[in-house]
């Protein structure tokens, strides 16, 4: 097949994934715009962890004359994307939907589901279990002769590091689902190679919770058991293809 007729057959799709993309990154423009206008309170619950986990500490600093606005700005966006999230899904729904059959729909219906529901899941755990504990440690340094004096922006930089790690992370069982389902590797793959992906499931949350001990304890071993539940779920839903298939 030659390019040209390549191009003029996928010239449907390509209008039409353009117009999810736009209608995407419009969402995600309103949703962060609502986002600024509540601004002040979001930015007061982003940090209250951090003045449980110090008392003492009175108040964040910043020190160039943009960083304050350019923080907000910033932790708009991340909002305005979490928020947004089940409609970005939406999207790549209706973008997929009209080549499925039937049967296929209904487990992408599932599959958008879980996805949606791991990623706020992922992000729960790690604003509420995870940063409180971290930021406990990192504040524990302080005493007579070293005064914390955290900068906001770079607070707010290690709060949505933390809970996107954690928000991604938590989509392992949905990706290895994945993997399996299109054949991408064999069924027992994950099993037989378990040890190796434990490995770098460490390495991986030593490096996303920037090297805290403490941080990365409580990463790895969700992602552990959810590595154990994405083998059940593949083998569970692999099974329901070759009955289908017989």
């Amino acid at each position: 097949m030659s390019a040209a007729l390549f191009l003029e057959r996928f010239r449907p799709h390509h209008q039409e994934l353009r117009q999810r993309l736009l209608k995407s990154f419009a969402a995600i423009a309103a949703t962060a715009a609502l986002a600024y206008l509540f601004i002040d309170h979001i930015a007061v619950f982003c940090t209250q962890p951090l003045f449980l986990a110090a008392p003492t500490l009175e108040k964040l600093v910043y020190t160039k004359l943009t960083d304050a606005f350019i923080s907000y700005i910033k932790l708009a966006l991340l909002f305005g994307i979490i928020l947004s999230f089940p409609y970005l899904l939406y999207q790549i729904w209706m973008f997929i939907a009209p080549g499925l059959l039937k049967k296929e729909r209904v487990m992408a219906r599932r599959i958008i589901l879980w996805s949606i529901s791991l990623f706020a899941g992922g992000a729960l755990f790690g604003f509420f279990i995870v940063l409180p504990k971290a930021l406990t440690f990192f504040m524990s340094y302080a005493g007579e002769n070293l005064v914390p004096m955290p900068k906001l922006a770079l607070y707010l930089t290690f709060v949505a590091r933390m809970v996107l790690a954690f928000a991604i992370s938590f989509e392992i069982p949905f990706l290895m689902v994945m993997t399996m389902s299109v054949g991408l590797v064999r069924r027992d793959h994950f099993k037989t190679k378990r040890k190796y992906f434990y490995i770098a499931i460490v390495v991986l949350s030593f490096l996303l919770t920037a090297g805290e001990i403490t941080a990365t304890v409580l990463l790895a071993f969700p992602l552990f058991a959810l590595y154990e539940a994405g083998i059940f779920a593949g083998r569970m839903f692999t099974n329901k293809e070759c009955s289908a298939g017989s």
